[in-house]
């Protein structure tokens, strides 16, 4: 390719089990409808969903490296933490690693999009409130953008139990449509900064 001519972008996925379609049927998690809307839009953006169910951020830490030269993406999108707080791992080693994945991913020319997750209260009001803020912390300390959360209209809802499988915490087939349109407006001004992004509303 010449130089200086945009190849279409790529947007990196990397994320845990609410992004691999943890108990959903293939292409109804909310990475297939975000592929599925951009196709609709006509953009040439495609997408790579390198989520891993289980995953932390540690993992996706030691993953991003490969992934980044692979796909040479021009948005990564970072849906990991969740993994972390069940672990009940320490917050200044998510925080970390997240700051590292947003800066790696920064220097190899990608736009960064953090996407929050909130733990429920029975770990207390003082480590949810910090895990919760954590996302927001890196974020603008990176210059990256957030959505602080994924669950908005799903686990905040009147009966947020009826939108998740019966674990309760992998959200069901029904809610990602709602967190993709969560994540979908700030993604949206990321794309329309790229090279090769088409972004309508």
């Amino acid at each position: 390719m010449p130089a200086g001519a945009a190849a279409p972008g790529v947007i990196l996925v990397v994320g845990d089990s609410i992004s691999a379609e943890y108990g959903l049927k293939r292409g109804t998690g909310w990475v297939a409808l975000l592929e599925k809307r951009l196709a609709a839009q006509k953009s040439p953006v495609k997408v790579v969903n390198a989520s891993i169910s289980g995953d932390t951020t540690s993992g996706g830490r030691s993953r991003l490296p490969a992934l980044l030269a692979q796909h040479k993406p021009s948005i990564v999108v970072l849906e990991l933490g969740g993994n972390d707080a069940l672990r009940g791992l320490p917050l200044g080693m998510t925080q970390d690693n997240l700051a590292q994945m947003t800066q790696a991913a920064q220097k190899a020319g990608a736009k960064v999009l953090l996407v929050g997750i909130q733990v429920p209260p029975n770990y207390g009001s003082d480590y949810a409130n910090r895990f919760a803020g954590l996302f927001e912390v890196v974020a603008k300390a990176n210059k990256a953008a957030v959505v602080p959360f994924m669950f908005k209209g799903v686990a905040d809802g009147p009966d947020p139990t009826k939108m998740f499988q019966a674990d309760r915490i992998h959200p069901r087939e029904e809610a990602h449509p709602l967190i993709l349109d969560n994540v979908w407006p700030e993604l949206k001004k990321l794309l329309g900064a790229s090279a090769g992004g088409v972004a309508r509303s």
